[in-house]
């Protein structure tokens, strides 16, 4: 696949690749000097807690949660 650097030095990945392997704004990448012309590109993992934020925030409001009747555990 072919790309263009910018005239700020950026390379764009195609959206194709960006799509199929789910790469987001912001994601980290290592770039390595192979030999001269060659250069290898490596995705950083995620940080372990990447999305949890967005997760809590899609939550239901406050006053989702509807009480069950049930027996009681005061015993066990």
């Amino acid at each position: 696949m072919k790309t263009t650097i910018s005239t700020k030095g950026q390379i764009i990945l195609p959206a194709e690749l960006r799509e199929t392997d789910g790469i987001a704004p912001g994601e980290q990448f290592d770039v390595e000097r192979v030999s001269a012309g060659e250069y290898k590109l490596t995705r950083l993992a995620p940080p372990p807690n990447l999305g949890v934020v967005e997760w809590l925030r899609a939550c239901p409001s406050a006053d989702w949660f509807t009480p069950v009747q049930s027996e009681s555990t005061d015993t066990l």
